[in-house]
């Protein structure tokens, strides 16, 4: 009887998949971890959009296909409110768009008023995969933003799920607003309750696929100061994305993932 109260009450295994550490530098978190560019993650990603493009499936994130699509409301409602604004349609930028994931989310509603094109900007290895097996009229992939605006302007540019992933994420910030581009939306970005940025260690749910990688948690004052000369914060909102709105690091519950609405401000 002893033994069964002990079991019973035994407490069950911390979860040993998602965000862990908080490590002082990218190369020490690196050393860490497999990085984002092992074949697994492209060939999956590149394996589920397929089946969405050729109708066999309905709706896949970050390379998971799902038996029904989840909307996410925001983006399309800023998106819609951009091109009204504008008057024409938009010339988008996704930054760190996969091979186009949000954009065959959201394809229905990007009617030729809404959307003249839609960039992304990815590593060459998923502009590649991109080019030979996913652009359309109106998708296109790119090395980088300057080589999208040596083929036209860009009006909206879209970072979602992106800017956690990058090496140096400020520096990024300010060369992007350096450019000035007149709408952005912020979605799917991880904020942490602590007084500055929290370098980790995302270990990948192997039901997604195997992969382990550093991420950025922001602090939300520091992060938006890059805009506060040049743009006006019209609208914040949360993640769209079950589980996101709060998010355990080292098994505490002080992370969240949420987005950001930006137009840059008048002269």
């Amino acid at each position: 009887m002893i033994k069964y109260f002990k079991n019973k009450f035994r407490k069950k295994p911390k979860e040993e998949y998602g965000w862990f550490g908080n490590y002082p530098s990218w190369e020490e978190a690196v050393a860490h971890t497999d990085g984002y560019d092992k074949e697994n993650i492209l060939a999956k990603t590149k394996a589920s959009l397929l089946k969405i493009k050729s109708g066999e499936a309905i709706y896949e994130r970050d390379s998971v296909i799902f038996d029904q699509k989840e909307y996410p409301f925001p983006l399309i409602t800023f998106l819609l409110h951009s091109a009204n604004q504008k008057g024409t349609a938009l010339h988008v930028l996704d930054f760190g768009g996969s091979l186009g994931s949000t954009y065959f989310q959201v394809k229905e509603f990007l009617t030729p008023q809404i959307c003249a094109s839609w960039d992304v900007v990815e590593q060459p290895h998923y502009v590649s995969c991109g080019k030979q097996y996913f652009e359309d009229n109106t998708l296109h992939f790119a090395d980088s933003i300057e080589e999208v605006l040596a083929v036209h302007p860009i009006d909206l540019v879209l970072l979602s799920s992106v800017v956690q992933y990058l090496p140096e994420p400020h520096v990024f910030l300010e060369k992007l607003v350096s450019f000035g581009f007149k709408y952005i939306i912020i979605d799917r970005t991880a904020f942490v309750d602590e007084p500055s940025d929290r370098l980790t260690i995302q270990k990948v749910w192997p039901s997604v696929y195997e992969a382990s990688y550093p991420s950025w948690f922001f602090n939300q004052k520091g992060f938006l100061h890059h805009f506060k000369q040049k743009y006006t914060l019209e609208a914040q909102f949360t993640t769209y994305v079950e589980g996101e709105s709060i998010i355990e690091i080292d098994h505490e519950p002080i992370g969240r993932d949420k987005g950001f609405y930006l137009v840059i401000n008048k002269d």
